[in-house]
Parts: structure tokens; sequence; C-alpha cells
């Protein structure tokens, strides 16, 4: 498909002076997306306290786009759905993957939580379904391997395993919290929003060990 990065197993491997350079810039890629998922929670964090005016976390991620904060909300998830689109692994699933992450990443960052009862529906169930994307790619394509895995390779698909069922976990007890603790005891804990951003940080922390970052081959 045009404008579709294949990298990883192209059908016949160019010299290396110009392979070599292709494959950097995609690995930089893909930390690049590991670095957005990591940070986006504590961005909109520390924007949150200067707009707020104290140490005041608000009950999820998604409500920081009522603020100045949707720029760095909105703008993120687009980078990583554009990101998403045109990620290219080792067969087909990687595409439709990274097509249906795309598409929630887009839903997620254009309905808001606070809108009309079509938009919030449309924001829960786009962010669920990002996550539970990502966990795939986590869980089930990153972990693949064409032969016998290294021992670093081993260790990375250990990583992989654990920030997908994190993840997993993560959807699981914000789906438990909202159908029967939403007005309990631990709502001031901003349960939400600690949930959210651990998915996040396990969702960042694969792709970018994913881009060859740590426990690399030699």
């Amino acid at each position: 498909m045009p404008g579709r990065l294949t990298i990883d197993r192209p059908p016949m491997a160019p010299p290396p002076d110009t392979h070599q350079p292709v494959i950097v810039s995609y690995l930089t890629l893909r930390r690049v997306v590991g670095v957005l998922g990591v940070s986006l929670p504590v961005v909109l964090a520390l924007w949150g306290f200067s707009l707020l005016g104290g140490f005041r976390i608000l009950p999820s991620i998604s409500d920081y786009y009522a603020l100045r904060t949707r720029d760095v909300f909105v703008g993120t998830l687009f980078t990583i759905a554009w990101f998403l689109f045109t990620y290219r692994g080792y067969d087909r699933r990687d595409d439709v993957a990274g097509n249906w992450a795309c598409l929630f990443a887009i839903g997620t960052a254009l309905f808001p939580n606070t809108g009309t009862r079509f938009e919030r529906a449309a924001h829960f169930a786009s962010a669920s379904l990002l996550f539970l994307v990502l966990a795939y790619f986590s869980l089930f394509l990153f972990t693949k391997t064409s032969g016998t895995p290294t021992r670093m390779k081993r260790a990375r698909n250990q990583v992989y395993r654990v920030c997908g069922v994190l993840m997993l976990a993560c959807i699981g007890l914000i789906g438990v919290y909202k159908l029967g603790l939403d007005e309990s005891s631990v709502q001031h804990l901003k349960p939400v929003f600690w949930l959210e951003s651990l998915a996040l940080w396990a969702f960042g922390v694969s792709w970018f060990v994913k881009g060859d970052t740590i426990l690399t081959d030699k």
C-alpha cells in the first residue's frame, strides 16, 4: 500500500549503505512512540497542576480534555495513530492490528468524555479497544520469532508479556470500578487515572523495547 513502511522482512535487501539508515529510522520511531506513551500521563498531570493552581489530579486522563491540556492529549494520540497506520511487521496481522489501533486512537482523541451520550460512549469504547489492540501487539505480535529465539529475545518476550498482561488487567480493573465502585471510598485516590497511566506506561515500555533500546542482541 502506498505510503506504508515495510522494514522487518523486505523481499530483497538493498545495499547496506542504504538499508541501515532506514532500519535505524524505523527503530527510532518505535522508541519515540514508547516515549510518548510513557510521558503522556506525566505531561498532562504537570501541566494540569499549573492550570488548576495546585497538586490536583483529575479523575482520569480523559478528563484533561476539558483543559488546555487537550492539545497534548489529542496531539499525542494523533501522532501514535499515524505511526500505527504506517506500521508494518512480519505479516498481515501486524498491518491489520495497526490499522485498527489507528482508528481507535483517533476515536479516543476526537470524541470527548464530557460531550453527548454518543460521544462519551464512542470515547470509552475507542479507548478500551485501543488498549486491547495494544495488548495484542505485546502478547502475540512482538513475541513472534522466525527461528530459535536468542537469550535476549526470550528476555524481551518476557517484557512484552508483562506489559500486555498489565494493560489487560488495567482495563479490567477500570471496568470493575466503573460498574460498582465509582462512588466508593477509593474515589479520592483517582484509581482510573493511575490505572490508565499504568496501561500507558506498559504500552510505552513494550514499544521502547521493540525499538531495540534495551535487551538487544549483539
